[in-house]
């Protein structure tokens, strides 16, 4: 059985002394990663990686953060590789990085553009909402995207229930081994909704000694899960590979 990383920037400068031995790590321990991406540059570097490794699936787009980015050279590169891409993102909406009305207007083009884009070449997307799950809730319904992934998911039981409505995958990381909140979201997520992600370089608190997120923390993430739910680690392991198929191939 093979497990995934559904959200990790492995095009994070901080990786790339080390990436030689990420890989091995990857191997030995059969994960795979849908190494996401920030904006042009980090695209780029993600695809690098992936031609190093048929671990590294490789997911491109900008971040609401980089959201003033080129977008057009974005379009052309996701083109350009359309069939070597797994995925497109970060991608999603966040008002912390915006000053105005415009800002926000620009950031929720990209968005959407790129969401656009993911309908047409028949892509999954890994999605930023936070601070802005309701937006993001209004906007899936406008396109025809089956693997649709909100990461680290950090909604109420309301907005969980909507997501699944619309059929949504939601994705939670090492800070649910520690956070009783992302314990009980994850406790009422569909078992077949359910994926698990580091989003690496972030580091974590606790039991992770603030650390920057490694693809290795997945094993302990899934058996924090195992427990949470009820079940055995390899039933766990089983159920999120066929999530992870589901959406990736969605």
């Amino acid at each position: 059985m093979a497990m995934l990383d559904a959200h990790i920037h492995l095009s994070d400068p901080e990786y790339q002394a080390d990436m030689e031995t990420i890989l091995a790590s990857m191997k030995r321990l059969g994960i795979r990663a849908c190494a996401v991406s920030m904006d042009n540059d980090s695209s780029r570097t993600t695809l690098e990686l992936a031609a190093k490794s048929n671990l590294v699936l490789p997911f491109v787009g900008i971040h609401p953060e980089k959201f003033a980015d080129n977008l057009d050279s974005m379009v052309h590169l996701i083109e350009a590789n359309s069939d070597v891409i797994s995925g497109i993102g970060e991608i999603g909406l966040d008002k912390t990085y915006t000053r105005t009305d415009g800002d926000f207007k620009r950031q929720k083009d990209v968005f959407t553009k790129l969401l656009g884009l993911a309908e047409s070449l028949k892509k999954p997307v890994s999605v930023h909402s936070r601070k802005t799950l309701d937006e993001i809730l209004e906007i899936i319904p406008s396109y025809c995207i089956s693997g649709f992934l909100l990461h680290w998911f950090d909604g109420s039981k309301k907005q969980l229930s909507r997501a699944m409505d619309l059929g949504c995958f939601v994705s939670y990381g090492p800070v649910m081994v520690y956070s009783q909140d992302k314990q009980v979201l994850l406790s009422n997520t569909p078992r077949d909704k359910i994926l698990v992600e580091t989003d690496g370089p972030v580091r974590f608190s606790h039991c992770f000694g603030m650390k920057s997120a490694q693809i290795s923390f997945i094993p302990s993430v899934i058996f924090c899960l195992s427990k949470i739910l009820g079940q055995s680690y390899d039933d766990s392991v089983s159920m999120l590979e066929q999530n992870s198929t589901r959406y990736l191939e969605a």
